[in-house]
């Protein structure tokens, strides 16, 4: 008798917990099935957006040679040493260099410095630099 309560005893928060999983789970398909069933059958596709800078952009924006960098030769994005020779993309405003490859890669995804977060103005942009 005493084992039979234990056992219930037991049981009992068991079964508790199995029937919130399976509540859980249904809500769970439901939200998902519902969401992504449209009414021609497609899956939903997510909407394209260009944030980045276009290649013209990125055309005006300065270019220097790993020997005129003053302070830093570590392109941020890459982690490596920009060489005396390699090319180097300026961004202006913050004045910081990467490879050009690194830095276009990365503004033609994100219009800010990659590495101190400084959104590039389009004033900038538009204008003809000085050098």
């Amino acid at each position: 008798m005493m084992l039979d309560s234990v056992l219930f005893a037991l049981f009992l928060p068991c079964l508790g917990m199995s029937a919130i999983f399976v509540v859980y789970m249904c809500l769970l398909w439901c939200t998902t099935t519902r969401n992504n069933n449209r009414s021609d059958g497609t899956p939903p596709i997510k909407p394209v957006t260009h944030t980045g800078l276009s290649p013209l952009d990125l055309e005006k924006l300065p270019k220097i040679t790993g020997k005129e960098l003053v302070t830093v030769t570590e392109c941020a994005v890459c982690l490596d040493e920009i060489d005396d020779e390699q090319p180097a993309r300026l961004i202006p405003g913050c004045n910081h260099a990467f490879h050009v490859h690194c830095a276009d890669t990365w503004l033609s995804k994100h219009p800010i410095c990659p590495l101190c977060r400084t959104k590039l103005d389009p004033q900038i942009l538009n204008s003809e630099s000085p050098c």
